[in-house]
């Protein structure tokens, strides 16, 4: 009767500070967004979000930011599609290729789990030793490498978990139907874990358009749209970070504005990787 009670007692203690966990994080977002909204909504206007920087923005004068967005986007989608490129294939190969137990599957995990455990700024000053000595100046370019090998550790470990809990069984029934193994990879083992590929690739996403020690010195920052690769690009993250350090309170107000904008664009990329992540569930085995 006792042992009873007392798990009774622990149940719910756990459970209220479940219940207090969930309050404080549900709370702490609603704080963050609702101060970004309240602060940006005198400096939130369309004309904002059309336009680039005109002579004296940072002084308060006329213009935008779509210098910022763009280069965002750019520079973002650019590093997200190098990292898949890079990670998928080394996932793959981790999974279908190696035993689990070997000295370079064990290796390549560890170091990508350091890898993803260091600061942007590092990964930025990396980026930026190889511009000089290549003699490259600050471009969109070097902002899509940098940024592209800060997601590969993110996007490849985040693949490799989701990609592990394939049924043996569907690589084994693969096999036995004489498919290769790259056949097994691309028809069975993708195919089921595109959920959670989908998802690998867009937490990437977002913590590239959203970093911005890693492109402070190797994008560089223009008020004008970049033309090719080899031009300096803006981002949102240094075009919020410029804004604040002004002290002029209609810029930092824009600063405000800026990062309602970065948490717009990165609540649709939720809302539509929640559909599409429902559309492609229905294809896989549970």
């Amino acid at each position: 009767m006792r042992t009873f009670r007392r798990r009774k007692i622990e149940e719910r203690i756990f459970k209220v500070l479940m219940l207090a966990s969930t309050v404080v994080v549900t709370a702490s977002l609603l704080v963050i967004v609702g101060t970004i909204v309240v602060k940006s909504l005198p400096a939130l206007r369309l004309s904002m979000l059309v336009q680039t920087p005109k002579g004296g923005y940072y002084l308060g004068k006329e213009g935008g930011i779509l210098n910022a967005i763009a280069g965002s986007l750019y520079l973002a989608s650019g590093a997200t599609l190098l990292a898949v490129l890079l990670s998928l294939p080394v996932v793959l190969y981790l999974n279908l290729y190696t035993r689990k137990s070997s000295v370079l599957a064990m290796f390549t995990r560890f170091s990508l789990d350091v890898l993803w455990g260091i600061p942007s700024i590092v990964y930025g000053a990396f980026g930026f030793i190889v511009m000089m000595t290549l003699g490259l100046r600050a471009s969109l370019l070097a902002g899509i490498i940098t940024v592209g090998l800060l997601e590969i550790p993110i996007m490849a470990r985040a693949m490799d978990e989701v990609i592990r809990l394939v049924p043996p069984a569907l690589k084994d029934a693969s096999d036995s139907l004489g498919a290769t193994k790259l056949e097994t990879a691309l028809k069975v083992v993708v195919k089921q874990a595109l959920p959670g590929i989908l998802t690998a690739v867009l937490i990437a996403f977002g913590r590239g358009i959203g970093d911005a020690a890693s492109v402070l010195f190797t994008a560089g920052f223009t008020d004008s749209l970049p033309g090719s690769l080899l031009q300096p690009a803006a981002t949102l993250p240094l075009a919020i970070f410029f804004q604040l350090g002004t002290p002029f309170p209609e810029v930092q107000q824009r600063a405000y504005a800026s990062a309602a904008v970065l948490t717009l664009i990165i609540l649709v990329i939720s809302l539509v990787s929640r559909v599409l992540i429902k559309r492609f569930t229905r294809h896989t085995i549970k």
